[in-house]
């Protein structure tokens, strides 16, 4: 009986002790729990920008092309074959420099003869004028007939005559012979040369080359037809500045001034094409290349602005998220004019000198508990 007894006190008191252990146990796990948030789920840490104004470009984007002001496809006006090649490809050229030179002497030829005809017929009325001197003083003491002298007289007029249309034969085979020669009618540069020395051609036939002018330039764009106002007023008021980028190319835009735009809207485009002028002395502009165009038509000096980085776009359009002055995000409707380098202008929605919230939104909504972080993202560059 009494091994009974002490076997159920031992089995008592470790009954006893594993209840001490597993209380003591929750006790410290307790401990090191932290206590729930009071008041709602934590703040949301967020980045935020001052609403600013500050003075802002009004300006234009669109992509254009590149265009040469003047395009010369080089022909032969004669039949022949080329002497002579004076061109390579891709060559620049000036306005008079000899390109080709097609085999001249048939052409040579025919001048020389004309030249010989006009002589001989020089000389035919030479001793017409001579005979009508001799006939004068006889008709008039009639020791000649009238009709002798009137004779004479005809004679003269038909020999000067002739000599008239000997002197615009040479002209006219002047004139051709000058075709022999073809020579750059324009300042550029020429493409790639097809004719080579020995090749025969024909008038008006297939181009040897064509000549492109490079500098100046012509950029061509279209813009929607609600901008056509707006560009009308800053080309009345002075020279618009004008800047292009080639695509691929990281550098500075090209500087050039709005000269031109279309006598008529596109109806079904609603878009109207606007021309500006480049001197394009570094040939960065090349034809047929496209470039992003930007337009600069005015200053405005007092915008409000954000960084575009703080308007978000939802289903009712675009808003940005204000912190209030107790740290709370307030979801405010905003109307967006445009977007400049990183900074958005805005017309309606938020006032200067109130923070907006640039990072951190998607955990961000309505009424939420805000804090700001220190590490702020740093500001973009303000536009010039």
């Amino acid at each position: 009986m009494r091994p009974v007894w002490i076997a159920g006190a031992v089995v008592v008191a470790l009954a006893g002790a594993g209840l001490g252990y597993q209380t003591l146990v929750s006790r410290e796990a307790r401990s090191q729990t932290p206590a729930p948030p009071q008041g709602g789920p934590p703040a949301v840490p967020v980045v935020v920008a001052a609403v600013e104004r500050q003075s802002m470009p009004v300006q234009l984007n669109a992509v254009g092309t590149v265009q040469t002001i003047s395009s010369v496809a080089i022909k032969s006006r004669v039949d022949g074959a080329i002497d002579k090649v004076l061109v390579k490809d891709g060559q620049e050229v000036k306005a008079g420099d000899t390109l080709f030179l097609i085999d001249p002497r048939l052409a040579q030829a025919q001048l020389d003869q004309a030249v010989a005809q006009l002589a001989r017929d020089q000389a035919q009325l030479a001793n017409a004028n001579r005979d009508v001197e001799r006939y004068k003083p006889l008709a008039e003491k009639e020791f000649v007939s009238r009709q002798q002298l009137d004779t004479s007289s005809a004679t003269a007029e038909s020999a000067a005559a002739t000599v008239k249309a000997d002197q615009a034969a040479i002209e006219n085979t002047q004139v051709n012979l000058s075709y022999f020669t073809i020579k750059a009618p324009i300042d550029g540069r020429i493409g790639y040369v097809s004719q080579k020395i020995g090749n025969d051609v024909k008038a008006q036939d297939v181009p040897f080359a064509t000549i492109n002018q490079i500098r100046p330039i012509y950029v061509n764009f279209p813009v929607p037809q609600d901008d056509l106002p707006a560009i009308r007023r800053a080309m009345a008021a002075g020279a618009v500045e004008i800047d292009a980028l080639p695509q691929g190319d990281n550098g500075q835009p090209a500087q050039g001034r709005l000269t031109f735009f279309e006598n008529s809207i596109d109806s079904t485009t609603g878009t109207i094409v606007v021309r500006a002028t480049f001197d394009n002395d570094d040939e960065r502009l090349w034809p047929g290349q496209f470039v992003t165009v930007t337009v600069k038509l005015a200053e405005e000096a007092d915008a409000l602005t954000v960084p575009s980085a703080a308007v978000q776009v939802g289903q009712q359009g675009d808003y940005v998220y204000v912190v209030t002055a107790d740290n709370r995000a307030e979801y405010r409707p905003v109307t967006v004019n445009r977007t400049i380098a990183g900074i958005s202008v805005v017309e309606k929605g938020i006032a200067a000198g109130e923070h907006v919230v640039i990072d951190g939104q998607l955990r961000v909504v309505n009424g939420a508990r805000v804090t700001v972080r220190t590490d702020a993202a740093p500001k973009p560059d303000k536009a010039s």
